[in-house]
């Protein structure tokens, strides 16, 4: 299955592994690796020395190549940085920030950058960061997303018309279908998170990997637009938040009532009723835990068999 992102990345399929907030620690983005697809451990979540740690434990767990995706709005920035560099890490994912910042400073030092956009307006502005990919992410997907709601396979086909640079499909995307549909539409490769949450290997909470199991069609919604976007999975702490929006509040209310570490809460220490539970709209179609290597066997079984029903057509 070579291609653009097969060849980018040297990995035997055009898959990556989300670096998900609380979910991608070295465990899910090593075993990943190793199925043969890009894992990337998620710093979002980690303070400086957490992530050189999981960097350390995933170089010890797998030989394949690994990334490492960094939130641009992350407190510590330089510091996680110049992590990344020393302990050689060859592939960063940047999102949430502007990719003129870093994009040439990590590139100087021999590192592939990729940065996730919303829209052809930032997917064109990362074209001018020189950026060696890019994720087109649809509203579809979970956690932090972008305003403007387009769907990924709107989205797809707008950046392909104007940009040549690999791109990369993420949002609402589990299945080796969605996979090959991404592609005939213009996408190189694609980028999977929620499925990922419901694996053996994720470091999400057992308790909120069986809410994402047990969730279905509806069940997450788009929200807190004024601060950042985020599709969460509905819970107690949402029909709070719902709540409080009809009392009209401002920006400095809807933070005090998010409070600190509410994504923590959820994913990572298992309070389903009073954590954010971040999740995408696919949650409807992930019905079961399964290990790394099974759910990649699975992607890419039926984008095969898809591929040749295509083909007989």
């Amino acid at each position: 299955m070579n291609n653009k992102i097969t060849e980018l990345f040297n990995i035997k399929y055009p898959i990556i592994q989300a670096g998900m907030v609380w979910n991608s620690g070295w465990k899910l983005a090593s075993a990943s690796s190793n199925a043969g697809i890009l894992g990337l451990i998620g710093a979002g979540s980690m303070y400086p020395d957490i992530l050189r740690e999981h960097i350390r434990k995933c170089k010890q767990a797998t030989l394949k190549p690994f990334g490492v995706n960094v939130p641009l709005l992350y407190p510590n920035i330089d510091e996680i940085m110049n992590i990344i560099v020393e302990e050689g890490v060859r592939i960063v994912f940047t999102s949430a920030g502007n990719p003129n910042t870093w994009t040439k400073w990590l590139q100087d030092k021999g590192i592939i950058v990729v940065h996730v956009v919303s829209s052809l307006k930032f997917a064109l502005k990362s074209k001018e960061a020189g950026v060696n990919a890019i994720v087109a992410e649809g509203f579809e997907a979970g956690g932090h997303n972008g305003r403007e709601e387009t769907t990924t396979f709107t989205l797809i086909p707008m950046i392909k018309e104007k940009i040549h640079i690999p791109i990369i499909a993420a949002g609402g995307i589990a299945s080796g279908k969605a996979m090959l549909a991404s592609m005939i539409l213009g996408a190189d490769g694609v980028q999977i998170g929620s499925r990922f949450v419901a694996s053996h290997e994720s470091s999400a909470h057992p308790a909120f990997k069986e809410a994402v199991v047990n969730a279905g069609e509806g069940d997450t919604e788009l929200t807190l637009k004024e601060l950042t976007p985020v599709r969460l999975l509905k819970n107690k702490f949402y029909h709070d938040l719902q709540a409080l929006y009809k009392l009209a509040p401002n920006s400095e209310e809807l933070k005090a009532f998010l409070g600190r570490a509410r994504a923590k809460k959820g994913m990572f220490e298992g309070n389903i009723e009073d954590g954010e539970l971040e999740i995408g709209q696919i949650v409807g179609m992930i019905n079961d835990v399964k290990s790394v290597k099974e759910i990649v066997f699975e992607i890419v079984s039926e984008f095969n068999h898809s591929k040749l029903d295509i083909g007989n057509l």
